[in-house]
């Protein structure tokens, strides 16, 4: 086979038009391969969804929303939750986060502690015991969950969490807005809100704000008091009784070392209003009454005021500036394409109100054309560790192939030979990104071009170089030590190395296969076999035929003569 091998490489070597064919298809297959990234038929993410064995939903009502109405939208979540037979267990956290877990350490679940918020973890079967990943249950899930819960309360904001593959984030696409005006940067978040509504593929969008609700305050009259009779502290001392509880008297007991205190709280169903306006609050407030020191009972409506007045929301700064974020999670696609979607229709729209200039690479400067406020946009969540890594590991690979050139340039003192052995070292990305399509064909979901793929690749370069690096060596030998002339000594050593370059793909093959099946390290898997494949023939075929276009006489000082048997020393 391999005397087979041999004579056809000769026969492609003694042939300048089989020469062109070959170099053609390699620059059309690299063209191809490239191109498969920007016409989005190989797609980049920072990692794939991670099959996990529990998730959550976060339920966010309205500021102001009672804790009935949380709980009524998170019995509704529950209810549909209960219905998948791979669920084993859920919890519902009311008016507060679950204990601390991955993703939560970023998203700041740990500091909900409101009537208005709520959490449901949900715990899954084993991932092998069941057939549908966890991603692919919450993308099922997520539509018809928010179509039937989050209409109970209008503006209710349901969402789902789950622990992250790679680095937690606060979201897939987080939105920053700088400015110095509250107001501004709140109309600004809201446009970009409904730019992320429409933009496809961004799922659970959700601005990190309080809403501005209506609200009342109950404001003491210190003058009606005084005439009354009373005094401040019995007064704020009844509205605590009646709303929150207090303690109002100690117990002691002979099996504690301290006093017992006595908290009394009302019936929770006389707490409550009949509506949320003027009227029922007054008419509420006028049903407790306080004797003064006359011993008269005085309605609490008679020496205080109700005033309807607007909530202030919570100020948000990073690094001292005054900000807030739009957040976006991702529906199984990557980051980046609907991020330079959303990124395009605000260059295109927000041109009424705004000037906009660019800054970096994707971030944005706004000016308000008729406040003259200045505003920034700044793009992070994993978008931004995305774009980190893959800058890095696009470092990395350069740095690679700068120090391998560099170390063939010192060893061969020849810039072409050097550059034959990085050419065919960066071949076998056409077989990373041909594999990576080849995946997605074949996968239920997409098969994404991921960081763990880059690393596939790198690792490939050294692999890649030692076969080219045996190759020249082995003709070289052939030509200088034998006195076999170039063309032979090509194809003799292309086919004399062929078995132990096969065996090697092989072993690498053979091992990597069981890494293509992992969620997080598929990516390296495909990476390494297709790679390997695509190295193996740029060693073979491409590599000969370089050589051959190459002066190697020259650059082995080589002087043809009468050729010397292989076999002799």
């Amino acid at each position: 086979m391999y005397q087979k091998f041999e004579n056809y490489l000769l026969a492609v070597l003694n042939s300048s038009s089989k020469k062109k064919l070959f170099l053609w298809l390699t620059l059309a297959a690299f063209i191809l391969s490239i191109a498969m990234i920007p016409t989005q038929l190989v797609m980049a993410k920072m990692l794939p969804g991670k099959n996990n064995d529990t998730y959550s939903v976060y339920i966010d009502l309205p500021s102001g929303s009672s804790i009935e109405q949380t709980q009524r939208v998170s019995q509704c979540v529950t209810t549909i939750l209960q219905k998948e037979p791979e669920a084993l267990d859920m919890e519902v956290f009311l008016g507060s986060g679950s204990p601390l877990d991955f993703a939560g350490l970023i998203k700041g679940s740990h500091f909900k502690n409101s009537e208005n918020v709520a959490e449901v973890v949900l715990n899954l079967t084993k991932k092998h015991d069941r057939s549908e990943p966890s991603y692919m249950m919450v993308q099922r899930l997520r539509p018809e969950i928010q179509k039937q819960c989050e209409s109970i309360i209008p503006q209710t904001n349901i969402k789902f969490i789950e622990p992250p593959a790679g680095p937690p984030t606060m979201a897939a696409i987080v939105a920053e807005v700088y400015g110095s005006n509250a107001l501004g940067i709140r109309q600004l978040s809201e446009r970009i809100k409904g730019v992320f509504q429409q933009t496809k593929g961004l799922v659970d969008i959700d601005i990190m704000q309080d809403e501005i609700f209506e609200k009342f305050e109950v404001r003491v009259n210190s003058d009606k008091i005084a005439r009354s009779g009373l005094d401040i502290k019995h007064v704020n001392d009844i509205l605590y009784l009646a709303f929150e509880g207090m303690s109002i008297a100690v117990k002691n007991s002979s099996e504690v070392s301290e006093q017992i205190p006595i908290f009394l709280v009302l019936d929770p169903a006389s707490k409550k209003f009949s509506s949320k306006d003027l009227n029922a609050i007054s008419l509420k407030l006028s049903s407790l009454k306080l004797m003064n020191s006359m011993g008269m009972m005085i309605p609490l409506t008679e020496v205080v005021e109700i005033v309807s007045v607007k909530s202030n929301p919570m100020i948000v700064t990073k690094n001292l500036h005054q900000m807030t974020n739009v957040l976006a999670e991702t529906d199984m696609v990557s980051q980046v394409y609907p991020l330079m979607d959303a990124r395009n229709i605000i260059l295109d729209t927000f041109t009424d109100n705004y000037e906009i200039h660019k800054i970096g690479l994707f971030n944005l400067e706004l000016i308000d054309k008729k406040s003259k406020e200045r505003y920034e946009l700044i793009w992070d969540g994993e978008m931004e560790v995305t774009l980190d890594t893959f800058v890095d590991l696009g470092g990395a690979f350069i740095a690679a192939l700068v120090l391998i050139f560099l170390l063939m340039v010192i060893y061969y003192k020849s810039f072409v030979l050097s550059g034959i052995i990085l050419l065919g070292s960066f071949l076998s990305i056409v077989g990373v990104l041909f594999g990576h399509f080849i995946m997605d064909l074949f996968t239920a979901d997409t098969f994404f071009l991921t960081a763990t793929s880059l690393i596939g690749f790198i690792a490939l370069i050294g692999i890649s170089s030692r076969n080219s690096l045996l190759l020249i060596d082995f003709t070289k030998s052939l030509m200088v030590d034998k006195g076999m002339p170039k063309k032979e000594a090509i194809a003799y050593a292309a086919a004399t190395r062929a078995k132990p370059i096969f065996l090697t793909a092989a072993a690498i093959i053979l091992a990597s296969t069981l890494l293509a099946s992992d969620a997080v390290f598929g990516g390296l898997g495909v990476s390494l076999i297709f790679g390997t494949i695509a190295a193996v023939v740029a060693s073979l075929i491409v590599v000969p035929i370089l050589l051959d276009n190459s002066n190697l006489e020259k650059h082995f000082n080589f002087h043809e003569r009468k050729a010397v048997s292989i076999i002799e020393p």
